[in-house]
């Protein structure tokens, strides 16, 4: 029998603690939901407060105040006639629990309290729920008083359940628990949940998503039935940029998908569903009939509707969702929209003007103004298709009248993006070139300035205290007189940054102030080859947890998707920081400074970060991996220099600028790879051993 249901799922952009906005979002999606026809709906994981609001958690405000907005959401009659799942924490006999609250026409069906916790990488909800551990089993919550007024209940069920409407059953997981081995939906499924409803928190990570789709096709192709995806889209608020592409998926198959990276406050998407052929595809599967048989009967909550059309009101204009070709975007795709979604966000919430990037010339300044770029380019689109929302945050931003629209994206980074190249006499005509090249092609306010000047001021200081005048090593001063002087020039160019940032639009006849952006990729924090308080201190690192290689690979890719043939020049250029002075017969060179590679620094990245490697364990991995390139004693050699560079520079990670999280090996010392900062940078123990071990392999070899 054809049995039809509309369904809708959708991606918010939550703000933490924002709960005016919070709610405003979540009642426009629910409206859209019922527009579209549908009779259930989810939105993300939290969405109340908003996910990411971390130790606001553990306030008794942040409790309260999402019982308000829930509150309101249960009084507005206008939300009627749909099942809705929302999200919020709930203290219930004096632990707090991350909760799904489902809620019909005013009253509350169910409390679900997440199962699983998410407490690896970035994740810390242990530091701020407990999770339930009573598998299918619920008791009473007394409602808070105000609460009970509106529903006119007294307690309601609180636990692990599953909901029982006139025609169908749903069954809820949350986000880890779908990652898990024994994720609920197999329990739930096995005891006649139809649909399942997952409402998730998930940040984005370069070539991430395909995982998730992957799982939940793999979970409904195996037990079949519709699995409704939610998630949370944009920056809420810290490092992280949640990278929405909720879905609808029935039997294995994706039916619907919103965009994974979107300036769009609200994305809801819906599908149309045909229950009776998730009767049928479980019922012809004999294993699974046997497993259902035995399944462990869950609690029923009643929900007082019916998700299906009935059949008195047939309709014959109701048609299903047919499947969709799930597309992915490639990592540079993700890397052109992704930070940049973030930086919009970031942007219009901070109430700032824009955004000020010292441009150097360099591959990884350009990539930091490509993604500016690029969201410059999004902005537009959304301000030229109408976007009420964008075009007020936009005005806001710009401080432009009511009638004001963006042309072009080179017209509005003339307004919001400020570069700078600060030049010394270490500098070359190139970079400089490259710099103002690239500033006049996007569009941004560009200055070039020279900065001798104010180095040599410095130095003249340091003289008249000391008497001593230091040298470049190239001129024979000693590796300390090279270093201090590189970061003379490194640091001021930090200072001059937050000058003109604060004072550029103010030149121009403007009032706000700009954000400062950084360039300093993931390969270079985690060697920790740059100057601790330089340029790589900013507000914002767009690109901080992006490997070179992607990064090289992003600035073709937007050579020719962006036609920007300006870039040849970038992507053909050496490596350096131009800090020491520069003759036909030597040039500085980041790699030969660095004594490795960016490619193997990456490799040293995911074997740490990702494989759990130690000094020793990453000696015995590369032996396999670059065993046929190099003998086992160059092997060593380089591991021993990476971690002794990564020792004595790991303390720079203790004041990095936050930056986009897009990489599982990043060193981000915040919550992501939480390590100390003090390190015997010897390794003796470790070293000690692998000495052992190249010794053990070169007798052999002599044998």
């Amino acid at each position: 029998m054809v049995h039809y249901t509309t369904v809708a799922t959708c991606t918010l952009n939550q703000w933490a603690l924002d709960f005016e906005g919070n709610y405003q979002r979540i009642r426009e999606s629910i409206l859209q939901a019922k527009a579209l026809n549908a009779r259930l709906r989810i939105g993300p994981e939290l969405e109340i407060p908003g996910y990411g609001c971390y130790d606001h958690f553990l306030e008794r405000d942040t409790v309260q105040h999402s019982w308000e907005v829930l509150g309101r959401l249960l009084e507005d009659r206008s939300l009627d006639g749909i099942l809705i799942d929302t999200g919020m924490p709930v203290l219930h006999r004096n632990a707090r629990y991350n909760c799904r609250i489902i809620i019909l026409n005013g009253k509350i069906v169910l409390i679900r309290p997440k199962l699983y916790l998410a407490n690896d990488g970035n994740y810390r909800e242990m530091r701020w729920f407990v999770g339930w551990t009573r598998l299918a089993q619920t008791e009473d919550f007394v409602l808070p008083l105000f609460i009970g007024r509106i529903t006119g209940q007294r307690s309601v069920m609180f636990g692990d359940a599953l909901i029982s409407t006139w025609d169908t059953c749903v069954g809820i997981e949350l986000c880890e628990e779908l990652f898990t081995p024994e994720s609920p939906h197999i329990a739930m499924s096995l005891d006649g949940a139809e649909i399942i409803v997952n409402s998730s928190g998930s940040h984005h990570e370069l070539r991430k998503l395909k995982r998730r789709v992957d799982l939940i096709t793999e979970a409904t192709l195996k037990c079949g039935g519709v699995y409704l995806y939610a998630n949370q889209k944009g920056c809420d608020g810290d490092r992280l940029y949640y990278d929405g592409a909720a879905m609808i998926l029935a039997n294995g198959v994706v039916l619907a998908m919103s965009s994974q990276f979107s300036i769009a406050d609200v994305d809801v998407q819906v599908a149309t569903v045909d229950l009776g052929a998730v009767r049928a595809f479980r019922a012809a599967r004999t294993s699974r009939s046997m497993q259902a048989a035995r399944a462990t009967p869950y609690p029923r909550a009643k929900a007082e509707c019916a998700l299906a059309v009935e059949l008195g009101d047939f309709d014959n204009s109701v048609r299903p969702t047919d499947p969709i070709a799930v597309r992915y975007n490639t990592p540079s795709e993700e890397i052109n929209l992704g930070p940049a979604c973030w930086l919009w966000d970031y942007l219009r919430r901070s109430g700032q003007g824009g955004f000020f990037l010292p441009l150097s010339g360099g591959l990884d300044s350009c990539s930091t103004a490509l993604i500016v770029h690029s969201m410059c380019r999004q902005v537009t689109e959304a301000c030229l298709r109408g976007d009420e929302q964008v075009l007020k945050d936009v005005r806001r931003c710009v401080g432009a009248g009511a009638d004001y629209v963006p042309e072009s994206a080179q017209e509005l980074a003339g307004h919001l993006f400020y570069t700078c190249y600060m030049g010394t006499e270490n500098s070359s005509t190139e970079t400089q070139e490259r710099a103002r090249h690239l500033a006049q092609t996007i569009g941004s306010y560009h200055v070039d300035l020279r900065m001798d000047s104010v180095v040599a001021a410095i130095v003249a200081l340091f003289v008249l205290v000391t008497s001593r005048t230091p040298q470049y090593e190239v001129r024979g001063g000693s590796s300390s007189e090279n270093l201090a002087l590189q970061n003379i020039q490194a640091r001021l160019r930090m200072l001059l940054s937050y000058l003109f940032a604060a004072l550029l639009p103010w030149a121009r006849g403007r009032q706000k102030s700009l954000l400062v952006l950084s360039s300093a990729n993931v390969d270079e924090a985690l060697r920790g080859y740059f100057t601790k308080y330089d340029c790589s201190s900013a507000d914002l690192n767009p690109i901080g947890s992006i490997s070179k290689h992607d990064l090289r690979k992003y600035v073709a890719f937007a050579r020719d998707a962006m036609e920007l043939p300006v870039l040849d020049e970038f992507l053909n250029a050496m490596p350096s920081a131009e800090l020491v002075p520069h003759s036909e017969s030597y040039t500085q060179s980041d790699e030969v400074e660095m004594g490795m590679s960016y490619a193997e620094l990456s490799e040293f990245g995911r074997l740490r970060k990702v494989d759990g490697c130690g000094p020793y364990s990453m000696v015995m991995h590369l032996l396999h991996i670059w065993g046929d390139q190099l003998t086992p004693r160059e092997i060593a050699q380089k591991v021993r220099r990476f971690f002794f560079f990564y020792a004595i520079n790991r303390h720079k990670m203790t004041t990095i600028t936050p930056a986009y999280h897009a990489e599982t090996y990043s060193p981000d010392d915040n919550r992501f790879d939480m390590r100390p900062f003090l390190y015997n940078s010897s390794w003796t123990w470790q070293f000690q051993a692998i000495d052992a071990l190249i010794e053990r392999i070169e007798s052999a070899q002599d044998q």
